[in-house]
């Protein structure tokens, strides 16, 4: 065999490095390029029966948890959530959940059996959902005071990375302006943690009653 026929021609070397390159993805990693913009204004009913506009919240850190009743990982971190209910209290500081395929009936139940008193919003047809990319939960999304996504995690959050998201964005200026060090990676970035679960709707006959599945 001719040792010209073995070599690759130079225009081929940048498609099979991209090739090799897609081989070490995961496909099921879905990047977002919603950190750094503006969040998307929405209004939805809360499950008490009252009505919550994501704008009216500016000025305020802004914790948008998406959870499920049926999620195991949610517990935990829910936990967490209400510790720093607590902890914010007295700061410009909002938690708000986001009920994902789940029905009202079950999502009351579950606030109800583990605490906490901040809005968690009916999300009919999941457009909420669309529209910040979630395909899956938990996930949470960390907005700062202007109302821009400082930070996106696919996951449970820890209580580490809640305390210090929070504290970093409460401490920032409420400004419109980014600095390039907010522009960074390290500032505007999307967290992954083992435990996020997709579409996966449980039929109430199936549901477990145990009290990790209420």
């Amino acid at each position: 065999m001719s040792f010209k026929k073995l070599l690759i021609p130079a225009s081929a070397i940048p498609i099979i490095a991209l090739l090799a390159y897609g081989l070490t993805r995961d496909p099921n990693k879905i990047e977002s390029p919603l950190p750094g913009r503006e969040a998307f204004a929405f209004s939805s009913e809360t499950l008490d029966g009252d009505t919550v506009r994501l704008a009216d919240l500016r000025g305020s850190v802004v914790v948008m948890n998406f959870w499920a009743s049926w999620c195991v990982a949610c517990i935990e971190e829910h936990g967490y959530f209400v510790e720093a209910e607590r902890l914010y209290a007295d700061s410009d500081f909002q938690m708000l959940g986001i009920v994902y395929q789940d029905t009202p009936e079950n999502a009351r139940r579950w606030m109800r059996m583990r605490g906490g008193d901040w809005p968690s919003l009916i999300d009919p047809n999941s457009r909420i959902a669309i529209d910040y990319g979630v395909y899956g939960v938990p996930e949470t999304y960390f907005i700062d005071k202007t109302g821009r996504i400082a930070f996106k995690q696919i996951g449970p959050v820890s209580r580490a990375l809640l305390h210090q998201k929070v504290d970093s964005l409460l401490a920032a200026p409420a400004t419109g302006d980014l600095t390039a060090t907010e522009r960074s990676a390290e500032a505007i970035s999307v967290g992954e943690s083992p435990g996020h679960v997709g579409d996966q709707p449980v039929e109430e006959s199936d549901r477990p009653t145990s009290e990790g599945q209420p």
